[in-house]
């Protein structure tokens, strides 16, 4: 009995929301509706292939709600957080690749070693500061990009409306200090599988 109330409320968590002005998930602020370049169709099924993925994530164990975070666009799945070995990744690989619609799967999920303050908060401040960047910056879209610091390596996610905004952001992350290594995953919306007309 209490599996089942379990499942309903996981189930009424994945299925609320599936549609509104802005998306948002464990990765923060989602890209903005008015603004994103896919389609509402291509929206709606990346929303719900995230939905399904999180919630199939909090069942394999609760522990991930936290520390896992998951990323749909354009059927693309992107993965980050941490994990305590080597074949909860793998199961986390897997359990993305066999999401309906899936089209690609980039797992950047870190095994965790021992908690260091000094060094969350030095990936907190780097995170704000590039935040604060792309929000003063007149070329970029900063809604349409979420970003995920794990020891002075940023991971930027999102959709970028030119080649040259995608640059744009990809250099506003090379001028912020200590940053060791860049990420990048950026869709270009030529890219898109279906673009809104």
């Amino acid at each position: 009995m209490k599996i089942k109330t379990q499942l309903i409320l996981i189930l009424i968590f994945a299925l609320s929301g599936c549609v509104g002005v802005s998306s948002s998930g464990i990765f923060g602020t989602g890209v903005s509706v008015a603004l994103d370049p896919r389609s509402v169709g291509t929206q709606i099924d990346d929303s719900i292939m995230q939905k399904n993925l999180s919630a199939r994530i909090i069942l394999l164990d609760k522990k991930f709600i936290f520390s896992v975070n998951s990323k749909v666009l354009d059927g693309r799945i992107f993965l980050t957080g941490k994990v305590d070995d080597p074949e909860e990744k793998l199961k986390l690989t897997k359990m993305a690749w066999e999401t309906d619609g899936v089209r690609s799967v980039r797992n950047d999920i870190k095994i965790k070693e021992q908690f260091n303050f000094k060094q969350s908060a030095k990936d907190i401040l780097i995170t704000s500061q590039l935040r604060t960047a792309l929000i003063l910056n007149k070329n970029i879209k900063a809604t349409n990009y979420q970003i995920d610091t794990y020891k002075k390596k940023i991971y930027l996610y999102g959709i970028a409306i030119t080649s040259d905004e995608k640059d744009e952001v990809i250099n506003e992350a090379k001028q912020i200090l200590d940053v060791e290594d860049i990420v990048v995953s950026i869709l270009l919306v030529e890219n898109l599988r279906i673009q809104k007309n």
